[in-house]
């Protein structure tokens, strides 16, 4: 069984920068890609931030600029920094793993809450 564990979410006002922090139960190198999305109350979970095996990333247009993706292979651990947050990004934040490049994401974390208010 493999488990997702995030951390790093919180309050933070507008402006503000978080970095959401995401480690697996097994190596990360273990997985074809790993992910971030996020789901705010009343919508669908969309597609944050990905980033492959081999180190290529995707970043999805409505945070392009201001959110990265990155890992730490020697703390096998995935990053999403977040800059420049806005109250339209408060959502629960979740990391995710796919097993190969033809599967979907089908290991999941709990989520942690980001909340960007004043």
């Amino acid at each position: 069984q493999v488990q997702l564990v995030e951390s790093g979410g919180g309050l933070v006002q507008p402006g503000g920068s978080l970095r959401l922090s995401c480690v697996p139960s097994r190596t990360i190198f273990s997985f074809h890609g790993m992910a971030w999305y996020r789901q705010a109350p009343g919508k669908q979970r969309d597609l944050v931030a990905a980033i492959t095996v081999g180190g290529s990333t995707n970043i999805a247009d409505s945070v392009k600029g201001r959110f990265t993706i990155s890992r730490d292979n020697a703390k096998n651990t995935v990053y999403l920094q977040m800059n420049s947050l806005k109250p339209e990004d408060t959502a629960v934040y979740y990391c995710t793993a796919r097993a190969t490049a033809g599967s979907g994401y089908d290991y999941w974390g709990r989520g942690t809450q980001v909340t960007v208010s004043s």
